[in-house]
């Protein structure tokens, strides 16, 4: 009788897929999604590392090829250090479409929150995702399942937003109008009306109610919200509100788009007035003192040692 890891190693080498007469050299696979599976391989001419997906092998209907050429493709008009970049497209000898993109080194975002960041680190961190995202979104392109698990923390800090498979690009984005058109036509057709994209826990209620032809940018807003709950389990109620505004059921309630949300994290680590939260008389002072903090201890320095001469001077 066949094991269980025989039978899985059998379906990998089955699955393997034959790189002959491209550029690649494959060394392993290291990732699965729903579309495909992820290899890391060699370009040989460049002598670089690349990571390659590819289509899985059962694709009768075709949608998955149109999906795989429809994220090449967004992706590769989203060029931003946030975002990993495409290097190549194409369709291996056994059929499959497949994509090269930078080999991205480094951990998940849940593992990078399971070495205990500071708060500072996290909140610098989580800027530099909203920055991938407003760019997308100022583009015209949502990413529609933004978690954890879709971003990656690289060894210096920098952070790559992975998986655009079922990104969307919005029609009625003013941003390269004729460009978007394009590409929709060449994506074939979008989602259709009442399928539910996304992960539960981080898609957004519109997302939950298949409502696709709705959705814009506030819809990542929602997805970063979530995200930022993830990474601060504890934390003050100015924070909370931010998250709690960022995760608004209606998406008129929540920040118009990720550049706003980064906006008021920003606000908050300056210790500065935020729009989700609004202070008393006795916050704002806090506040005040703890953002100037150092003028006030020289403050109360100067205070203490004036008494203390007045009090010698006296005796």
């Amino acid at each position: 009788m066949i094991s269980k890891d025989s039978l899985h190693r059998l379906q990998a080498a089955l699955e393997e897929p034959d790189l002959e007469g491209t550029r690649y050299r494959l060394i392993e696979q290291i990732g699965r999604g729903g579309m495909g599976s992820i290899y890391l391989a060699e370009e040989i001419e460049l002598q670089r590392k690349v990571a390659l997906k590819v289509m899985n092998l059962t694709d009768p209907s075709g949608d998955i090829a149109k999906r795989m050429w429809k994220e090449a493709r967004i992706v590769a008009q989203l060029e931003h250090p946030g975002i990993v970049p495409i290097h190549d497209v194409g369709v291996l000898p056994d059929d499959r479409v497949f994509y090269a993109m930078k080999y991205v080194q480094g951990s998940r975002l849940d593992e990078y929150r399971s070495k205990g960041p500071t708060q500072a680190e996290v909140l610098r961190l989580f800027q530099k995702i909203c920055e991938a995202v407003a760019f997308a979104n100022a583009h015209g392109v949502i990413h529609r399942d933004l978690k954890p698990e879709n971003i990656m923390v690289g060894p210096f800090g920098e952070v790559l937003v992975m998986d655009w498979g079922v990104a969307k690009v919005l029609q009625n984005s003013d941003s390269d109008e004729a460009r978007h058109q394009k590409l929709l036509r060449n994506s074939e057709t979008d989602t259709q009306h009442g399928t539910i994209i996304g992960t539960q826990g981080y898609m957004s209620p519109e997302q939950a109610r298949g409502e696709t032809d709705s959705l814009d940018q506030r819809t990542d807003v929602y997805s970063l919200g979530a995200i930022l709950s993830f990474l601060l389990p504890e934390t003050d109620k100015r924070l909370a509100a931010i998250c709690k505004k960022a995760m608004a059921e209606s998406p008129s309630d929540r920040y118009l788009g990720a550049e706003e949300f980064a906006s008021d994290i920003a606000h908050f680590s300056d210790h500065q007035p935020i729009s989700a939260y609004r202070e008393n008389v006795l916050e704002r002072a806090l506040r005040w003192i703890d953002r100037n903090r150092f003028v006030v201890y020289l403050v109360v320095t100067y205070l203490i040692l004036r008494f203390l001469v007045v009090l010698l001077l006296n005796r």
